[in-house]
C-alpha cells in the first residue's frame, strides 16, 4: 500500500475513534466562549477602546478593559495584559521578581523548571547576570510523583522552611520531559495544602493550558497565573505580549517590577495592539480547541506508526502539547521539515537545529506562522539530545492541523 493511501485510510479511522473527544472539546469551548462573551459585554468594548494610545498611555479604556476582562475570565482579582512582555519567560521573569526578595525561597514542586528559567533562577549563567540567586534568593525543588504533585513532601518542606517560602512554583505544562501535564483540580490541591501552612504565593507557569478546562488555576486558589499571548489566550491575533493574572496584590507586585514601584499598571501606551489583543483572547477558547483536536488526531497517526505518544491519543489532556518519541535525531529534523512544508508561512524553508538562546542544547524550530515563534499556530519544537522527543502544539485551524500532521507523517514513512 503506498503512503498516501496508507494514511488516507488512517485518517478515517482516527476520526470516527476520535469523535467522542472532539464532541468533549467542542463542549468545552462552548462553556469558555460564553464565559469570554459575558466579560466583553460586562465591561461593555467598544470601538473606541481599540485606538492606539502613546506616550504615558494614562487613561487607556481599552488597555484597562482587557485587565478586567482576564481576571474576570480566569476568576482572578486583578491583571496585567501587555504587549511589552516579550516572551511567557519574560511574563514568569517580572512575576517572579516582583514576588520574591533578598532572603527568600522558590520552591518548584514540578521539579526542574522550562530551560529558559534556569538562567532566571540562576541555575545556570554567571553570577552577577541579575538573576535572582545574585539578590539572594534561593531555589529548592521537589521532584511529581507518577500521579502528581508529590503533597507530602510539599508539606514537610513548608514545615520545615516556614515563612522563608515565599513562592511554591507550579509549572503547569510538560515542557521539554515527558510527565504529564497537571490538572487544574491537581493544583487546587496544592493551593489548598499550601494556604493552610502558610502565607506563600502560589504561583502557576500557565504557558499551554489556558482554556483547555473548563476552569484555570486561580478559580481553585493559584494567586498568579502567568502566560504569553502568542500561545493559547492570544488567540492566533495578538502579535506579541503576555498576562500575568491572580490576587489584587500579587498582581499590584509583579507590576511594580513590569515598569516602577509607585506607577506598575497606571501606565503604558498600546501602540495599536488593542484590537488584536481583545479579538485573539476572543477566538482563544475556539482555537484552544482546534489545537487539541489537532494534537489528538497526532497522537493516533503516530501510534499508528509505532511511535510512543504522550499523551495518547484518548487521554483528557490539560494542554495543547503533544509529545512523540522518535528515536534519533533524523528523524526529528524529518518530523520538523515536514510541519513546516505544510506551513502558511515560509513551507519553502527547512529548518536546521542551532544553538537557540536559553537553551543547553541545540533546538531545532518548525514554525511558518503568521506571527514568529506563536506556539498557538501549528509548530513542532525538539531539543536534540535523548530520548529524541519531538514537542508540537497548536494548529489555528483543525483542517490545517491536520495536514501538517500527515505531512509529517509522509516524511517519516517515506525514509
Amino acid at each position: 500500500m503506498n503512503t498516501s493511501v496508507r494514511l488516507q485510510e488512517l485518517t478515517l479511522k482516527a476520526e470516527d475513534d476520535l469523535r467522542p473527544h472532539f464532541e468533549r472539546i467542542d463542549r468545552i469551548s462552548h462553556e469558555n466562549t460564553n464565559r469570554v462573551l459575558d466579560a466583553f459585554r460586562d465591561m461593555r468594548v467598544s470601538d473606541a477602546m481599540f485606538s492606539a494610545g502613546s506616550g504615558y498611555g494614562y487613561d487607556d479604556r481599552g488597555r484597562d478593559a482587557l485587565d478586567k476582562i482576564y481576571a474576570q475570565v480566569f476568576g482572578a482579582e486583578a491583571a496585567l495584559v501587555r504587549h511589552n512582555m516579550v516572551s511567557g519567560t519574560h511574563a514568569l521573569a517580572v512575576a517572579l521578581f516582583g514576588l520574591l526578595r533578598p532572603g527568600d525561597i522558590m520552591l518548584s514542586v514540578t521539579g526542574a523548571p522550562y530551560d529558559t528559567l534556569e538562567s532566571v533562577i540562576g541555575i545556570t549563567g554567571k553570577n552577577g547576570d541579575g538573576s535572582l540567586a545574585d539578590f539572594g534568593v534561593e531555589y529548592m525543588q521537589i521532584g511529581l510523583t507518577p500521579s502528581g504533585i508529590d503533597l507530602e513532601a510539599v508539606e514537610e518542606a513548608i514545615c520545615a522552611l516556614g515563612e522563608r517560602v515565599k513562592v511554591v512554583y507550579v509549572q503547569r505544562s510538560k515542557g521539554y520531559s515527558e510527565r504529564k501535564t497537571l490538572r487544574v483540580s491537581q493544583i487546587g490541591a496544592l493551593a489548598e495544602l499550601v494556604k493552610r501552612l502558610s502565607s506563600a504565593y502560589v504561583m502557576v507557569d500557565n504557558c499551554y493550558g489556558e482554556f483547555v478546562e473548563a476552569i484555570e488555576p486561580t478559580h481553585v486558589g493559584a494567586d498568579l497565573i502567568v502566560g504569553s499571548l502568542i500561545k493559547n489566550p492570544g488567540g492566533g491575533m495578538a502579535e506579541c505580549g503576555g498576562y500575568i493574572a491572580g490576587s489584587a496584590r500579587a498582581v499590584e507586585l509583579a507590576s511594580y517590577r513590569l515598569t516602577s514601584p509607585g506607577i506598575g499598571a497606571e501606565v503604558g501606551a498600546t501602540l495599536g495592539q488593542n484590537k488584536n489583543m481583545f479579538r485573539g483572547f476572543f477566538y482563544a477558547p475556539h482555537t484552544v480547541a482546534q489545537a487539541l483536536k489537532t494534537a489528538h488526531f497526532a497522537a493516533y497517526i503516530f501510534a499508528a506508526l509505532g511511535y510512543a505518544t504522550s499523551p495518547e491519543y484518548d487521554e483528557v489532556r490539560s494542554d495543547i502539547i503533544q509529545a512523540v518519541r522518535l528515536g534519533s535525531p533524523e528523524r526529528i529534523i524529518r518530523f520538523c521539515r515536514g510541519i513546516q512544508s505544510a506551513s502558511p508561512v515560509d513551507s519553502h524553508l527547512s529548518p536546521v537545529p542551532w544553538d537557540m538562546p536559553g537553551y543547553s542544547s541545540q533546538v531545532i524550530m518548525a514554525a511558518g506562522a503568521f506571527v514568529q515563534g506563536a506556539s498557538i499556530e501549528l509548530s513542532a519544537d525538539a531539543p536534540l539530545r535523548e530520548p529524541y522527543t519531538v514537542f508540537f502544539q497548536g494548529g489555528l485551524t483543525y483542517e490545517s492541523g491536520r495536514i501538517g500532521i500527515l505531512a509529517a507523517a509522509r516524511a517519516l514513512l517515506d525514509d
